[in-house]
């Protein structure tokens, strides 16, 4: 037997065989436990993959391991020898190049957050209206909707009662809708930046298909009757509108770079001659 190993070792390498009986335990296992939320029949057909995928995997083990030998190649079609050099390396410091730097390496000042938001909330309210007007006969109605969220009882007026107009609500939809725009417009300007690809692709259509989800699922739990009178096609083009505006008014606004790669002078706020800025490579 070690004569063998040994005239092995000299014409190849040798390695566990390949074998697919791990693959077939895993899939009986995952069947096995599928079947506890699913069926029985699932769980009896997964238990039986399993066993045979275990029976077969201790075979590959025992008594001995199967291997085989795997040749090696000609010494011509070998890799060459690495030969070891000493060079310098180039020491990284942090901050230049980006080196050691976190996410995000430039923002939007937060006024232009705030007139994001703003300009974004007048967008998104008018296609409210809009929608109110066309389609309902009444531009009050997305508004008294809006200030039901804080007025449960609002809601359950019925429909003529939300076609009206009515001084407090529309005063508290009004304050919703500014404090949500700008809270929304600030968060964009900070989290815009560090996304990856096109702004107006992140604020104008995945964030509002996100919020509108979450919303249409949360409204019919908290306040079913609130709604059936909610359109949502109008609503998630109107928190598209506000997503494509904040987003274009944003990203148009010039970017500050963060504090990271400026030297600790200047990061301290201390005053001094030749300290005006980040790093910069010598060329």
């Amino acid at each position: 037997m070690e004569s063998e190993r040994r005239d092995n070792a000299e014409e190849g390498i040798e390695l566990p065989a390949p074998t697919s009986a791990p693959l077939y335990f895993a899939l009986g296992l995952a069947l096995l436990f599928a079947g506890l939320v699913t069926n029985e029949i699932v769980s009896a057909v997964g238990g039986a993959i399993a066993v045979l995928g275990a029976i077969g995997w201790w075979r590959e083990m025992l008594p001995h391991q199967h291997e085989i030998a795997v040749p090696l190649q000609p010494e011509e079609q070998r890799a060459r020898p690495v030969e070891p050099r000493a060079e310098g390396v180039e020491r990284m410091v942090a901050g230049r190049d980006g080196h050691r730097l976190r996410l995000p390496l430039e923002y939007h000042p937060y006024q232009s957050g705030l007139k994001g938001g703003a300009i974004g909330g007048v967008a998104m309210a008018v296609v409210a209206c809009a929608y109110g007007w066309i389609v309902q006969g009444s531009p009050w109605l997305p508004i008294n909707l809006l200030a039901a969220m804080a007025l449960p009882g609002v809601g359950a007026e019925g429909i003529e009662a939300l076609e009206a107009f009515h001084l407090g609500t529309f005063l508290l939809a009004a304050g919703i809708h500014a404090v949500i725009s700008l809270s929304v417009g600030l968060v964009y300007s900070t989290v815009l930046p560090m996304l990856p690809g096109h702004v107006l692709l992140w604020g104008g259509i995945v964030a509002p298909a996100v919020w509108s989800g979450v919303a249409w699922a949360a409204l019919g739990l908290v306040n079913p009757e609130l709604n059936e009178h909610v359109h949502w096609g109008w609503f998630v083009a109107s928190q598209v509108a506000f997503g494509l505006v904040a987003g274009a008014v944003i990203a148009r606004s010039e970017r500050v770079q963060t504090l990271q790669s400026f030297p600790l002078a200047s990061r301290a706020g201390i005053e001094a001659a030749g300290v005006s800025g980040p790093r910069e490579e010598p060329e």
